[in-house]
């Protein structure tokens, strides 16, 4: 009797152990499903690959193709221009074309992270009311990639926080995807108010104004 109350505890003790065994399995493997279904729902941005330097060929012709400058812009350390001064060339008009299949946009050089177009302060992005809305404090700089939530130029969401492309540069952005190409946000070190979102893909940036949560 001793025997068999002892085999039936045996077999007993095997299948809890089989079922808890299986159960680990199970949410182990649900781990990567379930991150990857916070992230394609607004959560927290996906890291950023690295390290970030640029082979020699990298995206097209050195512009963009997934590369994600180190840092931002230098400051230019220039007096700020009075808003009432005259500025001859809206940005539409403008070209950053600075050689062959580079674009038209304001770029990011991948061999040396230059900012093509960044050029201080300018009279066109003056704020009578800088940061309005608050700051943008979830993530910035190269380690935080974030992805398009949908919208447009003039709101545009990225893990529930939301931003507006700078009018004068809304002719600069008619080729970004605006539900799934991957941004990253820089500092604007020149233009109080003002932030620099980075296409991931294109290589291309603009400025943009934080509009809260």
């Amino acid at each position: 009797m001793h025997q068999l109350k002892s085999s039936t505890f045996d077999v007993s003790m095997k299948r809890l152990l089989g079922s808890l065994g299986f159960l680990a399995i199970f949410m182990f493997a649900s781990l990567p499903v379930l991150a990857q279904a916070r992230q394609e729902h607004g959560g927290a941005p996906h890291a950023a690959p690295a390290p970030h330097s640029a082979p020699a060929q990298h995206g097209e012709h050195g512009v963009g193709g997934g590369y994600i400058p180190s840092r931002g812009p230098a400051p230019t350390h220039a007096p700020a221009p009075h808003p009432a001064a005259h500025n001859p060339a809206p940005a539409e008009h403008r070209s950053f074309r600075d050689a062959e299949g580079h674009p038209e946009a304001p770029h990011v050089h991948a061999e040396n992270d230059r900012w093509v177009g960044h050029q201080g302060h300018d009279v066109r992005y003056h704020l009578d009311h800088p940061w309005e809305h608050g700051r943008f404090t979830a993530g910035i700089g190269p380690r935080h990639v974030w992805r398009l939530g949908g919208g447009s130029p003039q709101r545009f969401g990225i893990g529930g926080f939301f931003f507006s492309v700078a009018e004068p540069d809304f002719g600069y952005v008619n080729d970004w995807l605006w539900d799934s190409d991957d941004i990253v946000i820089y500092d604007d070190p020149d233009d109080p108010g003002y932030y620099l979102a980075y296409n991931v893909r294109l290589g291309t940036y603009v400025h943009v104004l934080y509009l809260g949560a």
